[in-house]
């Protein structure tokens, strides 16, 4: 069975669920009705409740209806009788992640995390109570932790003078702190490895004109759908055949991606959540491969773990050939044993990425329900936001003076 997100079927922020849980035997329990067979021995466990999510992936796999779970949840779940309120809530999630209306990754973070509006905009507003709770569980974020550090990490960057932020507020500092879990030496690190590496490459952030990247999105090169994975995550897919290094160098693309990364970095829930990113390979050729120098694997290592403030939660790779197992022998030293863990190779096999990224959270493309979003359709909405634009021109991207003109006045 391919093996699945991280992402743990885990309720914690349910009472009624969390009680519910408590009764769970370790034990095989089978259901035989249709030949249908549900096997919960072999599965992992966590917090000494059995792992739901891989039982019920298998499940779908196998056709099973929701009667099915519904019987299986029922056959691990005791509730007594006259506590009508817990089983409905029980019976709804199953119900729910049978029909498709829950996938079990949501169950992490809380069933109201998601929303499946398709906008061309960043949520720019604190994180909901179900990701702060994952926050404080994962990241050891508390609003204490979170004054005491941030206090820290600034008196840090002022003794040691390894680098000058051009920004030294709350909603900064705390990018980077998230990206680290709250350790204040790793944060500071991270700040100064963020300001090293643009001194070391001017050339791909700035005096850019974000408005003038339009071809990356012409050849469908990258794109930011303007939904989310199933757990709330941003979602970066890279199309690598379709570049022609004769029109442009892999320069374009970093310039493109690190956009979309600093872009991202303002969005609170992505701060805590981090992102996904895809890697389609269909159609990679040799010309492709002899542009990957060590150079550029060591830019997109940089870009990818040590010297953005943005997690990557997984990489997928799908497509991949021959040529990328020459590609990936160079990145692969670079690779730490944790980062090594998020590299998931699927090949030509979609059920295996979903596995991981939900159908409805993936293109059509890709056996998913959604549609495809070009890139230069998110750079043109967010120009028109005040706060957006203001940013990306601190940060030494070109800004037209009319679009200045124009947010200034909004």
């Amino acid at each position: 069975m391919a093996e699945i997100d991280s992402e743990m079927l885990r309720v914690k922020n349910d009472e009624n669920l969390v009680k519910s849980r408590e009764h769970m035997t370790p034990k095989n329990s089978e259901l035989n009705e249709n030949n249908s067979k549900i096997d919960l021995g072999n599965y992992k466990k966590k917090d000494d409740a059995i792992n739901l999510d891989d039982a019920l992936v298998d499940n779908r796999k196998n056709n099973q209806g929701s009667s099915d779970i519904d019987k299986m949840w029922k056959s691990l779940v005791k509730c007594d009788d006259d506590d009508n309120d817990e089983k409905k809530i029980v019976e709804k999630m199953v119900n729910d992640i049978a029909t498709g209306l829950i996938d079990e990754e949501n169950l992490e973070l809380g069933e109201n995390i998601i929303s499946n509006d398709e906008e061309l905009d960043l949520d720019l507003a604190e994180p909901t109570p179900e990701v702060m709770e994952y926050a404080k569980r994962e990241l050891g974020e508390t609003d204490e932790v979170k004054c005491q550090t941030l206090q820290e990490l600034r008196d840090m960057i002022y003794e040691r003078g390894e680098c000058n932020p051009h920004r030294m507020d709350d909603a900064f500092l705390i990018r980077f702190l998230r990206a680290r879990n709250f350790n204040v030496n790793r944060a500071h690190r991270l700040v100064v490895r963020y300001y090293n590496f643009k001194e070391e490459y001017p050339e791909i952030h700035k005096n850019i004109n974000p408005l003038k990247m339009g071809h990356i999105g012409d050849d469908d090169v990258m794109t930011v759908p303007a939904y989310r994975t199933q757990c709330g995550r941003r979602l970066m897919i890279y199309r690598m055949g379709n570049w022609d290094p004769k029109k442009y160098g892999i320069e374009e693309i970093f310039k493109a991606t690190v956009i979309i990364l600093e872009l991202g970095t303002l969005e609170p829930r992505a701060q805590v959540l981090g992102g996904v990113v895809i890697f389609d390979l269909e159609n990679i050729a040799m010309t492709h491969a002899w542009s990957i120098t060590p150079q550029i694997a060591s830019m997109v290592m940089a870009l990818m773990v040590s010297s953005f403030p943005m997690k990557t939660h997984a990489i997928h790779i799908i497509h991949q050939s021959w040529v990328f197992d020459m590609i990936y022998a160079m990145f692969k030293p670079l690779l730490n044993k944790q980062m090594q863990q998020r590299v998931f190779f699927h090949g030509d096999d979609m059920t295996s990425l979903h596995n991981h990224v939900a159908p409805t959270s993936l293109p059509k493309k890709y056996g998913g329900t959604r549609d495809e979003l070009p890139y230069s359709k998110w750079i043109d909405s967010l120009s028109m936001k005040p706060k957006i634009v203001k940013e990306m021109h601190s940060l030494g991207y070109v800004v037209p003076e009319e679009i200045l003109n124009a947010t200034q006045e909004l």
